[in-house]
């Protein structure tokens, strides 16, 4: 089991936190979120280091920021966008499935 340290990440954007997992000093992980108005709650990128994948980060990540939401923000509305992989988390948690969502990029 590795010793990994979730840390709360200060920001000047108010409306914004941010959360890290550490290991050896190092982020190996985090993940975000944004209040916006008319109490919604956007749950952003959450991203764990390839070689650290499949170790239960990604969830510590999501249940600390999970745990945040619920204990200071009663009667918001929160929602994410998920891919394919994050998407069984979400349902756990009892988020509704909206419709499907397409990454696409393209080189400049």
């Amino acid at each position: 089991m590795l010793n990994i340290q979730v840390i709360y990440i200060s920001s000047n954007a108010r409306d914004f936190h941010s959360w890290a997992a550490i290991l050896n000093g190092n982020c190996i992980g985090n993940v975000h979120l944004q209040i916006e108005p008319n109490k919604k709650i956007k749950l952003l990128d959450a991203w764990v280091q390839p070689e650290y994948r499949r170790k239960g980060i990604y969830r510590r990540l999501w249940d600390t920021r999970w745990n945040f939401v619920q204990q200071h923000y009663k009667g918001y509305l929160s929602y994410a966008w998920c891919k394919p992989k994050s998407l069984p988390l979400a349902i756990e948690k009892g988020f509704n499935q909206g419709d499907n969502c397409v990454y696409v990029e393209k080189e400049i």
